[in-house]
């Protein structure tokens, strides 16, 4: 039996998933876990491109802060249930998913391979997962494909300029808009600054070695002042909201005063997010700030996060402490920095594998199963 088999018979419990390949190239066989992927992107990575997809802004705290969360909270699980069927499938605004698991909204995938927005969709097209994303989506939908999409925005500056971007994503097939009300100005990125980065390689991708280089377009600096959205309010809701009957998710929610705002102002649902620790430093961990949140929305609206999801345990306990689902960022970029669109697909496959596995052996059949009580908050 080669690893390839073994690997398969291992993995019974997915088997028939649509997210596990009928042919699975021996190299991408090799990662076993999400961490294992990202060392392989990391050697393959320009140094540029690699730290700016996996630094965070400053000393790193905010960054530290999602991933050491998930160690806060230990898991207790069930015994003596049903769990010979397990099922991922959650309805979410009006939609019926197949997995809990989405596809978080990420800048710069052109570093990390050319064309990166199309092969990333095109990898969630394949696996049946739902993505969030500003762009690389059009060609998919023009074919009439079934893609799952919510655009993302960082808001508008006029109510006129709203209402025109929410009616073209309805036209064009998305299912909701993501609001991210957390990127008011470019933060402090000590790695981009270090490595003298220019934003502009953001579309372009880093030169390769030996190519000359452009003239900078925005050139990274300590400390730069630069805006990007710092006059949006909550108003910005009710302008995407008439302008479209698709659904607003408000994307960087911290404080439990602003879930609740949210839900006020009219959005149908929020994403506990902290932009992945590259906003502002010294924020809590987005684990940590999720059941606050949850208890000030009150079962108004569904709550997602995001956030240092590496493992299908940290799906599960962020599942546990009241997300309805949950969007990865950077686990997808670290697919395709190691093998392409495979890549990505393997990921997205073997986060659901691991988180269906999980449930299974915490005794949960199916998600409306999961219940605050199957966590508990670690003393000390």
């Amino acid at each position: 039996m080669n690893r390839r088999e073994l690997v398969r018979n291992l993995v019974g419990l997915a088997a028939g998933s649509p997210l596990l390949p009928a042919e699975v190239p021996d190299e991408l066989m090799g990662p076993v876990n999400v961490h294992e992927f990202e060392e392989v992107a990391k050697r393959k990575m320009h140094k540029l491109a690699y730290d700016f997809i996996a630094g965070g802004v400053e000393d790193e705290y905010t960054l530290r802060a999602n991933r050491e969360a998930y160690g806060k909270f230990a898991l207790r699980p069930r015994v003596m249930t049903d769990v010979s069927n397990v099922s991922l499938a959650v309805d979410l605004l009006g939609m019926k998913l197949a997995s809990p698991i989405l596809i978080a909204p990420t800048g710069g995938k052109n570093l990390v391979i050319e064309s990166a927005d199309e092969k990333v969709a095109a990898a969630a097209l394949a696996s049946k997962t739902l993505i969030c994303s500003a762009t690389g989506v059009q060609k998919i939908l023009e074919k009439g494909e079934p893609l799952l999409w919510w655009s993302n925005t960082i808001g508008a500056a006029t109510k006129a300029q709203a209402r025109s971007y929410a009616r073209r994503i309805e036209d064009g097939g998305g299912r909701a808009i993501t609001l991210t009300v957390d990127n008011q100005y470019q933060s402090n990125r000590d790695r981009n600054n270090r490595n003298r980065f220019d934003y502009g390689y953001m579309q372009t991708g880093v030169p390769k070695d030996g190519e000359p280089k452009p003239a900078p377009k925005s050139p990274a600096l300590p400390a730069m002042w630069q805006p990007h959205t710092p006059q949006m309010t909550w108003e910005q809701i009710s302008w995407l909201k008439e302008g479209a009957k698709i659904p607003v998710i408000v994307k960087g929610i911290i404080h439990p005063e602003d879930a609740a705002l949210a839900v006020k102002h009219g959005a149908d649902a929020i994403v506990v997010s902290n932009h992945g620790g590259r906003q502002l430093d010294g924020v809590m961990g987005t684990l940590e700030a999720l059941p606050d949140c949850v208890d000030a929305v009150g079962g108004k609206v569904p709550v997602l996060m995001d956030g240092g999801l590496r493992r299908g345990t940290d799906i599960l306990k962020a599942m546990a402490l009241g997300a309805k689902a949950v969007l990865v960022g950077r686990a997808p970029l670290w697919g395709l920095g190691a093998f392409g669109q495979p890549g990505v697909e393997r990921v997205l496959w073997m986060l659901n594998a691991e988180l269906k596995l999980a449930m299974a052996l915490a005794g949960m059949a199916k998600p409306s199963d999961i219940t605050r009580t199957l966590v508990t908050r670690k003393l000390g």
